[in-house]
């Protein structure tokens, strides 16, 4: 779902006669809660066709590749125009109650150089967008340092393919 998110997806809903668009973003309310109407359903999903110079990448952490529920899963579409961040939607699932757009993490990014400091301090920001769990999956510590590593390598693979990944380690 995160990447859905970070694609800015939309759902149109049905019931009988009458639709109505939402956002992603607005789907979703709560753990096990999302924003159907009595005797609605999702009759079609609308996913935006890519754009010229957007990145896109996402990443899933688990202990089983497949069929696995992630303990962070990481979804990334970045514009980049002049060395610059143009547009950034990042969605994480396994951060919080519900897969959710990092905001704090975006605005960090936009109008702002695409580089290793931007990308530190946005790596920062994602304290503020989330207060993961620690649940069976994974721990609240592990969770948020994933989470930064997966932006980190974001970058790393769309600024420079060839450069070796540099991702921080858990200490105890």
């Amino acid at each position: 779902m995160p990447i859905l998110l970070a694609l800015g997806a939309s759902v149109r809903l049905r019931r009988g006669e009458y639709c109505r668009e939402l956002a992603l973003d607005d789907f979703y309310l709560g753990y096990q809660q999302n924003a159907l109407a009595h005797g609605e359903f999702i009759e079609a999903v609308h996913i935006p066709l890519p754009r010229p110079g957007r990145r896109v990448a996402t990443y899933k952490v688990s202990k089983r590749n497949d069929q696995d529920i992630s303990a962070v899963c990481g979804a990334y579409a970045v514009v980049i125009s002049n060395g610059k961040v143009v547009s950034a939607r990042i969605a994480y699932g396994g951060m919080a109650a519900i897969p959710k757009r990092a905001r704090a993490t975006e605005a960090a990014l936009v109008g702002n150089p695409w580089t290793q400091a931007t990308i530190n301090t946005a790596i920062n920001a994602l304290e503020g967008d989330f207060q993961p769990i620690s649940d069976m999956r994974a721990g609240r510590e592990y969770r948020r340092l994933v989470a930064g590593n997966l932006l980190q390598r974001f970058y790393l693979e769309s600024a420079s393919p060839d450069l070796p990944l540099r991702l921080q380690t858990l200490t105890a």
